[in-house]
Parts: C-alpha cells; sequence; structure tokens
C-alpha cells in the first residue's frame, strides 16, 4: 500500500479498516488498538495502533480521508468524490465494526461506528492536497469526544474479555489506550 501510494499515480484505495486480519480468522494486526484482544494478543495488544492517515499525509501529495458512515454520512460521500476527482494517489480509510469486535447486536453496526466517534476512537477528517495554495489542505470534521471512552470500549468484547481474563493487563493497557486516541486526535488537529 505503501509504494502504491508513494508512486504518484492516479490511484484510488478504499480500507475497510477492522482493526484486526478479518480476512485471517480475527489476528491482530498493525492497526489492532492498544489493550483489544485478537488471535496473537490474546492478553491484549501491548503497543497501539499504527496511524495509516497520518502516514500518508506525510508525503503531501496523497488525499487522505478518514471517514465513519456512524459519525456523518455526508462526510463519507464527500471524501469518496473528492478522492475520485484528486488527480493523484488517493485512500479513504473508513471504520468498519467486524464480528471480531464482540459487539452485542451487528444489526446495529452503524450506531457502534457513531460511538467510536463520539467517545474518540476514531477521528474523521479529509486531507486535499488539491486545495488552493496558501490554504490548509485539511478539513478536520470530528467533533470533541461527548461519550465515555472507557464505556465504549467496555461494551465491546475484544476489551471486556481483557478484563475478564486478565484484569491486572486490563486496567494498565486500557488507560493507555485512551491516551493513544486522544494523542492520535491531537497529533492530526496541530496541522490545522
Amino acid at each position: 500500500l505503501d509504494h502504491v501510494m508513494a508512486s504518484g499515480q492516479n490511484v484510488n484505495v478504499l480500507v475497510l479498516d477492522t482493526e484486526v486480519y478479518s480476512n485471517t480468522g480475527g489476528q491482530a494486526s498493525k492497526a489492532t488498538p492498544r489493550g483489544a484482544i485478537a488471535k496473537f494478543a490474546a492478553s491484549g495488544k501491548k503497543m497501539g495502533k499504527k496511524n495509516l492517515g497520518l502516514m500518508m499525509m506525510s508525503y503531501g501529495s496523497v488525499y487522505v480521508a478518514s471517514v465513519n458512515i456512524g459519525a456523518s454520512r455526508p462526510q463519507v460521500l464527500k471524501a469518496m468524490l473528492e478522492a475520485e476527482a484528486y488527480n493523484g494517489p488517493s485512500i479513504v480509510i473508513a471504520y468498519a465494526t467486524c464480528i471480531a469486535h464482540g459487539i452485542r447486536d451487528m444489526g446495529k453496526s452503524v450506531s457502534e461506528e457513531k460511538l467510536a466517534s463520539d467517545a474518540g476512537h476514531w477521528p474523521v477528517y479529509r486531507y486535499n492536497p488539491a486545495v488552493a495554495e496558501g490554504t490548509n489542505p485539511l478539513t478536520w470534521e470530528s467533533k470533541e469526544p461527548t461519550a465515555d471512552f472507557m464505556g465504549y470500549i467496555k461494551g465491546e468484547t475484544r476489551y471486556k474479555s481483557l478484563e475478564a481474563m486478565f484484569p491486572a493487563e486490563a486496567e494498565k493497557l486500557f488507560p493507555l489506550a485512551k491516551k493513544d486516541a486522544e494523542k492520535r486526535f491531537e497529533t492530526i488537529k496541530k496541522m490545522l
């Protein structure tokens, strides 16, 4: 993916970020957040999630959007249209719930996605290098978190199981997961 985005070619990529390797049975990946349980991370993932959007923005010539249909359907549509119209590499990173998250009712995925952004877990923004010179290419569309982060993560089995099986690890990792989410927001907001 990094090579494709760095190529400068007019390529459009959509990443459905489930935060695990869904196609291999829910294994932990670099996209798995700290404290979540996944295959090969049975006692919770110890390091934070990579920031794919920030990595791609570092090129300066890649259109990047972080979207969440539960947070804003119009923002998702706008990002898709901008990415498609951009003459260069574009990547839209979409938060996608997954059965590996252990959501009580997958029929309520959109509500869970909204909660992820409301709790500060998933930022929503667009980075468009094609804006007029002297204009900031970053459009920040996340609201300040309004939901309890700990309440959000403890509502998903991928975190709840850690608390049940390894309470000491949960006590150590959950506050770090919250700090990771806060840092992700603050790092990108500093670009405004």
